[in-house]
């Protein structure tokens, strides 16, 4: 990547909590400029606090950002252009989950977590690579297990997961010719904000859940206890500063040694007998 101009800069996506707030802190302390956005301004508080706590407060930009707005994030990238001049790389960190199943759903449910998940990565992605070609830099998001291995009433969350996966997977190699690197991060369970911003009633959703509340209730259950065994969000956060020093960063990498067991079920499975009996123990 290129050093002409120091510190490099990076553009970190979902910065609120969870592995985008520990992300940005680990970057700062890695000598980046970070312009560290949310799309709630108002929750910097967590953030701002860790970085004075790391010694890193004046390496982090706090600014607004909401991927699924395109003329947001424009206004984003031409202040950050205006003021540091380029821009060396992209955290796609900001997402949102949803748990349930589509007959309880709606189709409105799924294209909303399409919005955020998959669109809102496209759209920012889009924007930058103009100035990560001009920089040489790297495009680097955070997607999940989940994009490998489909699982039990996360059809939306998964699915759009999957669709950043294939668009990254597709993206490399072109993006490889005009200088530009991809890296897609694999988290499992990390503990964080995340399962809380997905707002889950659990009791009234059990109780709405009709037939498949038994399958729900076991999901549940486990999902519940491996997030009491989860990585941090600063583990989870590491491989990410890990792609943006590499000088050839790997096109896919994961966060622990429990995910990189979990997707490599799938990437060797090739009639899927082996993930379907595995996702199937978790709602029976």
């Amino acid at each position: 990547m290129s050093t002409t101009h120091t510190p490099r800069t990076v553009l970190v996506t979902g910065t609120s909590s969870g592995i985008g707030l520990a992300a940005a802190v680990a970057a700062a302390t890695a000598g980046w400029q970070v312009i560290a956005t949310m799309r709630d301004t108002g929750k910097a508080g967590p953030l701002r606090a860790a970085a004075a706590e790391a010694g890193v407060g004046d390496l982090i930009a706090v600014e607004r950002l909401d991927v699924t707005d395109a003329a947001s994030v424009d206004t984003c990238l031409t202040e950050l252009l205006a003021r540091y001049g380029r821009l060396d790389a992209v955290v796609n960190n900001a997402g949102a989950g949803r748990v349930g199943t589509i007959e309880q759903g709606t189709v409105e449910d799924v294209r909303d977590t399409m919005e955020v998940n998959f669109f809102g990565v496209v759209q920012v992605t889009r924007a930058a690579l103009p100035h990560l070609r001009a920089s040489r830099g790297r495009v680097i998001t955070v997607t999940s297990v989940g994009g490998i291995v489909g699982q039990p009433f996360n059809e939306a969350y998964c699915a759009a997961k999957f669709a950043v996966e294939g668009f990254m997977e597709s993206l490399a190699p072109v993006a490889a010719t005009v200088g530009v690197g991809v890296t897609v991060v694999e988290p499992g369970a990390v503990a964080s904000e995340f399962v809380n911003s997905i707002g889950v009633d659990v009791p009234a959703m059990l109780a709405a859940a009709g037939p498949y509340a038994p399958a729900l209730r076991t999901y549940i259950e486990r999902t519940t206890k491996s997030f009491a065994q989860a990585q941090t969000a600063a583990e989870a956060a590491r491989p990410i500063i890990d792609a943006l020093s590499a000088d050839r960063p790997p096109l896919r990498v994961q966060t622990s040694d429990w995910a990189r067991d979990f997707v490599s079920t799938k990437l060797s499975d090739l009639d899927g007998s082996a993930v379907g009996n595995l996702t199937a123990d978790w709602v029976r």
